[in-house]
């Protein structure tokens, strides 16, 4: 979390429910809402914290808590978790463990976050504790804080772990201009000792923040390797596949390019749910929908910010490493209605899907291309259309480019909005596969199987629900299928 949103947090939050919040809203259905991602009622939501599975249920906070059983279906607890906060400290970013052996001395079980006090007079960041007795609903601040502080305006976002291996918690903590991550452990959650700084490496090119380190299952085999993933530049993510000894991350490839974790252009923040009950079984994240350069113009009535849907990773072999394979979490299909499908040769130019644009920009899509190589075709989906706006998804055979361009399709004026994605996505057999989540004003693209995504926000019009698939030389096959969803408020 930056100091972009100083000034927004400063404020108390029924101030700021009250300034974007006008008395006629109707809850939940307000234009831009998302009808399947959690939104909370009325405030500002920023990067995912504390992402834990314990005692059957999911639980995230930003610091406000919310709970799921299903990752699907969020109950939001409050919206200020920590108490006990002094005058002039702001909490930031942060994680929550749950301490089985009450290390901390707050008894077997008790739940505790690791998060950056901001202080608002000196600016000066540092990283403090909060202990919970009721399960994670509300949290009280320690009187000794902070735990770690190296008197720095740029030092934030805890992400602590238990290591099995050293029997140690440890502490990733973003120095932030600095490009790298300090690593941090203790015996009592209170008592810190450094280890080491990984980085620079990859994307240096500003900043680093909101760093996290878990293990992921490596598909076909019994193995899990470590993954760190750190926010860069206050817009995207990278990713390092490695080893971690107890006391440093070593990369698998040091010298390689960036990888990112989303080709889109508002993901961030990223964290895993840390499993506390056992399961040993999938991995889940999910992470905040927006982008720094206008997270605070966004033109949402009910407050601002966007979690993603939940994705479940993996580790695939590819011909230059290890890379992370993200699919929606699989809940997500327990909200499908009735589906429309689509088999068809296209002609050259654009074909309406009317039965597609009746489901209002609420629905999942899973559309394969056929594009035969050398036949210099480029085909994809318009979504959102309408007005004269829309987004154009479109996938290039020779380049093999997928893009997604946004750059009209919003109703409203925001600075720096107007974007193009793009990435290489290699095809299959002359095919790609993208699996796409439109809500309201985000979309998600999973393409071949979730090898590369792009998330981005679109804030259409109410009246931008209209869907079009095109060829630009009617040389390419589609096969969709299309589900609306059902809105989980």
């Amino acid at each position: 979390m930056n100091k972009l949103m100083f000034s927004l947090l400063s404020l108390p939050l029924s101030l700021v429910a009250m300034a974007v919040t006008p008395p006629d809203t109707k809850l939940y259905n307000e234009s831009y809402r998302p009808q399947y991602h959690f939104t909370p009622a009325h405030r500002w939501i920023g990067d995912p914290c504390g992402l834990v599975k314990h005692d059957g249920k999911y639980i995230g906070y930003s610091w406000g808590a919310a709970e799921t059983v299903d990752l699907i279906h969020w109950r939001e607890l409050n919206d200020h978790a920590i108490k006990g906060v002094p005058a002039g400290i702001a909490t930031f970013t942060g994680s929550v463990v749950v301490d089985r052996n009450n290390t901390a001395g707050y008894g077997d079980d008790a739940m505790i976050a690791a998060f950056t006090s901001f202080d608002e007079k000196s600016k000066k960041q540092s990283q403090s504790i909060a202990f919970s007795h009721d399960g994670g609903v509300t949290f009280d601040y320690y009187d000794l804080n902070p735990v770690i502080d190296i008197w720095s305006t740029e030092f934030r976002d805890p992400t602590v772990i238990w290591d099995d291996t050293t029997g140690k918690w440890i502490m990733l903590v973003a120095k932030a201009l600095e490009k790298k991550v300090a690593f941090y452990r203790s015996d009592d959650l209170k008592h810190w000792e450094w280890l080491s700084d990984f980085g620079p490496m990859g994307d240096s090119e500003r900043s680093w923040e909101c760093p996290d380190m878990f293990k992921v299952p490596v598909e076909g085999s019994d193995e899990r390797r470590w993954v760190l993933v750190v926010s860069v530049n206050w817009a995207r993510e990278q990713y390092f596949v490695g080893d971690f000894d107890g006391t440093r991350f070593i990369p698998d490839l040091p010298d390689s390019a960036p990888r990112y974790v989303d080709s889109g252009l508002d993901y961030y923040a990223s964290r895993v749910f840390q499993d506390y009950d056992n399961s040993a079984g999938d991995v889940y994240t999910l992470g905040w929908v927006n982008t720094w350069d206008y997270a605070q113009a966004a033109p949402s009535r009910w407050g601002k910010g966007v979690w993603s849907i939940p994705r479940r990773l993996s580790l695939y072999a590819a011909s230059d490493g290890m890379r992370l394979r993200q699919r929606p979490v699989e809940a997500l299909k327990s909200l499908r209605k009735s589906p429309v499908t689509v088999n068809k040769k296209l002609r050259a130019g654009v074909c309406d899907l009317p039965a597609v644009s009746a489901m209002g920009n609420v629905y999942e899509l899973d559309a394969e291309i056929t594009i035969d190589r050398g036949s210099g075709d480029a085909a994809g989906l318009n979504l959102c259309c309408g007005d004269g706006r829309k987004v154009v998804v479109s996938y290039d055979s020779e380049s093999q480019y997928l893009t997604v361009d946004r750059r009209n399709v919003a109703d409203v004026v925001l600075p720096q909005f107007d974007r193009i994605a793009f990435d290489r996505v290699p095809m299959k057999d002359n095919r790609v596969r993208l699996r796409i989540l439109v809500d309201r004003s985000t979309i998600e693209i999973f393409a071949n199987d979730g090898e590369q995504v792009f998330t981005l926000l679109t804030y259409p019009g109410d009246t931008q629900t209209g869907v079009e698939i095109f060829s630009l030389r009617g040389r390419s096959r589609v096969e969709l299928t299309a589900w609306p969803l059902k809105s989980v408020h």
